[in-house]
């Protein structure tokens, strides 16, 4: 497990970012991948503040905003703007350069931004092609499981949004990472509040049980995904 205040801290330009692995300047050799998971920032983003033109390859990122509005512009073209009950993901492919900013000059904006590793096939593409971009939004009712995204096979985002007392399921085989985003939940005796992490591996059920309306994302790696650098429960 790890406590939201735990998390590795890096402040800049109006930016706090708490990062679950290691990132940038940030390195720990022990935590720096959970199967192909490289990447977990949440961003506190200040009115205007932001991020300039940067280049990721070789990398899916996937957006999902808390609070406030993340505009955001891309070398394909594409911009726009991302709100809380929307999702985004870039599959950088062979290079994307994009800028990601606080689209309000009055409200804070905060978001996470994870990162994964492709697959080994698309890694040994030697013309991975352009890079793609979409954005939907999350529909569904409070009190289930919803799947945000399947990556690929075997890889696939999960989140809930909880009313006080709902239970989830989280799946049984593989490797979870989960991370409450919203409130306070209860996973098999352990209580998380907002910003902490669990990571999981083993066979068995992993309940989760809101103890205030709350709000979880979790990546479900399949039990055939490599084991990255993970440590196994925490």
């Amino acid at each position: 497990m790890i406590r939201a205040d735990d998390r590795y801290a890096t402040r800049r330009d109006g930016i706090t970012t708490r990062h679950s692995f290691s990132y940038g300047d940030h390195y720990d050799p022990d935590n720096v991948a959970f199967g192909p998971l490289r990447a977990v920032n949440e961003e506190r983003l200040e009115p205007g503040a932001g991020y300039d033109s940067h280049r990721h390859s070789d990398v899916e990122i996937v957006t999902w905003v808390l609070d406030g509005a993340l505009a955001h512009e891309d070398s394909t073209g594409t911009r726009g703007v991302v709100r809380p009950g929307e999702v985004q993901h870039v599959s950088a492919r062979a290079g994307v350069e994009h800028t990601e900013r606080n689209a309000s000059a009055t409200e804070p904006l905060r978001f996470l931004q994870m990162m994964l590793a492709p697959s080994d096939g698309e890694l040994a593409d030697p013309d991975p092609g352009p890079p793609a971009y979409r954005q939907w939004d999350l529909q569904g009712a409070r009190g289930y499981l919803l799947d945000v995204l399947r990556l690929r096979d075997g890889v696939t985002l999960h989140a809930a949004l909880l009313d006080a007392g709902d239970v989830v399921a989280l799946p049984e085989d593989g490797r979870l990472h989960l991370q409450v985003t919203r409130g306070r939940v209860v996973v098999e005796g352990r209580t998380l509040d907002v910003g902490d992490v669990l990571r999981a591996t083993g066979d068995g059920p992993v309940r989760v049980t809101a103890d205030t309306s709350s709000e979880i994302l979790a990546w479900h790696f399949a039990a055939e995904q490599p084991p990255g650098n993970d440590q196994g429960a925490s």
